[in-house]
């Protein structure tokens, strides 16, 4: 038994002991399912944190079969007391569909300029170079050897907790 087959296998007796009633391969999370939002309170009594704070996490396998595990959280009073225009320059990057595109193909294992041009209407290749370069300039894309993109590990989970966030509720 390979050993993702093994370990889902365990996640699934877990759940079962657990007496959890959600499907660990379920391609959503109930919103009903608050043990993360639960966890995320108990460590802000621990810290003394009365405004609150936000958490996100995630664990993601692309269908190039690379797997990331990530998490991260921030007090309430950090986040409202920061400098909001220090995102703008992410953001906006994220903020062209062509350049979500891209995101999505080099996610799905297309990771070459050459390999993006081929694709239907994405424009012409110095345009593909403008998105990758506004992209990479943002830090949601760098390059690796022979001219290969990649979504930085520390930047997929976050990328989806943004695509997450930016849908209609």
């Amino acid at each position: 038994m390979e050993l993702e087959e093994r370990v889902a296998e365990l996640e699934r007796r877990m759940a079962a002991l657990e007496g959890a009633d959600r499907d660990v391969d379920a391609p959503s999370v109930s919103e009903s399912d608050f043990w993360a939002l639960e966890g995320l309170k108990a460590q802000l009594a621990q810290h003394r944190a009365a405004d609150g704070g936000v958490l996100y996490t995630g664990t993601v396998r692309l269908p190039t079969g690379e797997r990331y595990d990530w998490q991260t959280g921030q007090f309430t009073e950090v986040l409202l007391d920061g400098d909001w225009t220090e995102a703008a320059d992410s953001l906006a990057a994220l903020g062209h569909p062509v350049r979500l595109r891209l995101l999505r193909e080099i996610l799905g294992g297309r990771r070459t300029a050459a390999e993006l041009a081929a694709l239907d209407e994405v424009g012409t290749t110095g345009q593909i170079y403008h998105h990758l370069r506004h992209l990479t300039g943002a830090g949601w894309l760098h390059t690796t050897a022979r001219g290969r993109y990649e979504v930085p590990a520390g930047r997929v989970v976050p990328l989806l907790v943004v695509l997450t966030a930016a849908r209609p509720a």
